[in-house]
């Protein structure tokens, strides 16, 4: 009769270290937690449909562009450029897209910032690979920056935008999460 009354108080002993030993897990995963963060990155197949969306668009108008996706550190994953784009279009795409995504901003909405007269900012636009024009900007997916677009050689920064947006368009339904 003894031996049957102690396993419940085993099982419930079994339990609480149980209980206890979780909460400690729990613990270490939630300090863990905080020291490092996880974001998605757009994958380079989508980054090569942006890239055509935003390419095809152009091309749609007649404009001879350049175009590249970046990660979010503004990394470049693809780049296509139109046979006829000027050899300056490579650069100016890149750097859309790398100051895009390192202000996590259209390009024109940060070079409105920046050309103000007081603006605290102004120095930014002379760091070699930063491009205030429009036709840069970023890739979100659920509120989280995956990538960053840049367009160059429509004729002006609102048309690269244009393209741009086309693009992203093109691989909303993909980055929805």
């Amino acid at each position: 009769m003894a031996n049957s009354s102690l396993k419940p108080i085993a099982a419930a002993s079994f339990a609480a270290v149980l209980l206890t030993a979780g909460a400690a897990l729990m613990q270490t995963v939630s300090a863990a937690d905080s020291s490092t963060w996880t974001q998605k990155v757009i994958t380079p197949e989508t980054a090569l449909k942006a890239a055509q969306a935003a390419k095809a668009e152009c091309a749609r108008r007649g404009w001879q562009v350049t175009v590249a996706v970046t990660d979010p550190a503004g990394l470049p994953l693809v780049v296509l450029r139109d046979r006829y784009a000027g050899w300056h279009t490579l650069a100016a795409a890149e750097g859309k897209a790398r100051t895009a995504a390192s202000w996590r901003d259209a390009t024109s909405a940060v070079a409105a910032r920046v050309n103000k007269p007081d603006s605290a900012e102004q120095a930014i636009k002379n760091l070699p690979g930063v491009v205030m024009i429009g036709g840069g900007l970023p890739i979100d997916a659920a509120g989280q920056m995956v990538g960053a677009i840049g367009v160059s050689g429509a004729p002006g920064g609102d048309n690269d935008d244009v393209c741009a947006k086309a693009g992203i368009a093109a691989v909303e339904g993909e980055l929805a999460f």
